[in-house]
């Protein structure tokens, strides 16, 4: 029992670090379906986000009456905790599981995506939603072309309206110190060689197993936490069963 006393006061401690990791999981996740909403249309995929914040929120007072309990058993607290584990717990593992689930489809679905995105730019009209879209996309990754920056060179000069004797990229390919080297193809330094796709996969992978592992992580202190206060309600019977 004085085990389990303490083990429920450091998991409150702990309970309280881990939703501040979580919250920033969960908003990470949804920032960045809001920045690339253009290659995601599917308004559910920012859910295991906001699940991840609202399961961080809930963690707050969880940890508050683990500290409680732990100082002061009280039956209704001790009730109210495993009410609270419980939610979490759903929370956590839905998060969890729509993370590996997306995880797996927008991997196949980005490819598709993103190409189609990058075959409708036209160079003339920069206001465009798809030329604005494509711009951003190049500018926050620091990428050019969906490959690499050789995928602008296949679509011809002509298509954007300039000297067809010249190739050019997009001026969101070109580095701040550079920011007019669209057309000047001998001096490669001068813009992002590397594809969009394969640094918006690895980001996307990176934030989708971050958010899963979290869950993972705070779902097992919280079974913990949920056995701990199981001990300490053993020793302590119920006298009157209307309590529950």
């Amino acid at each position: 029992m004085p085990f389990a006393r303490f083990l429920l006061s450091f998991l409150g401690f702990i309970l309280w670090g881990t939703a501040a990791a979580l919250a920033f999981g969960g908003v990470w996740w949804i920032l960045m379906c809001k920045d690339y909403r253009h290659l995601f249309q599917e308004f559910f995929l920012s859910l295991p986000g906001w699940l991840a914040v609202a399961a961080a929120i809930i963690l707050l007072p969880t940890g508050v009456l683990a500290l409680s309990i732990s100082a002061k058993c009280s039956r209704y607290k001790q009730g109210a905790l495993m009410y609270l584990l419980l939610v979490l717990l759903c929370l956590e593992m839905s998060s969890a599981v729509l993370a590996h689930i997306y995880s797996v489809w927008m991997a196949s679905e980005l490819k598709s995506t993103m190409g189609s995105l990058f075959y409708q730019y036209n160079g003339t009209h920069s206001q465009a939603p798809v030329n604005s879209a494509v711009d951003v996309l190049q500018r926050k990754l620091q990428c050019c072309g969906a490959q690499n920056y050789t995928d602008w060179l296949k679509k011809t000069a002509a298509s954007w309206h300039l000297p067809a004797e010249k190739a050019y990229v997009p001026e969101s390919c070109c580095k701040e110190e550079y920011s007019h080297c669209r057309s000047d193809l001998g001096h490669l330094e001068q813009f992002f060689q590397e594809g969009c796709l394969k640094k918006l996969e690895d980001q996307l992978h990176f934030v989708m197993l971050y958010v899963f592992w979290c869950c993972t992580v705070v779902s097992v202190l919280e079974l913990l936490a949920g056995v701990s206060n199981g001990i300490l309600m053993r020793h302590q019977p119920f006298h009157n069963l209307q309590l529950l």
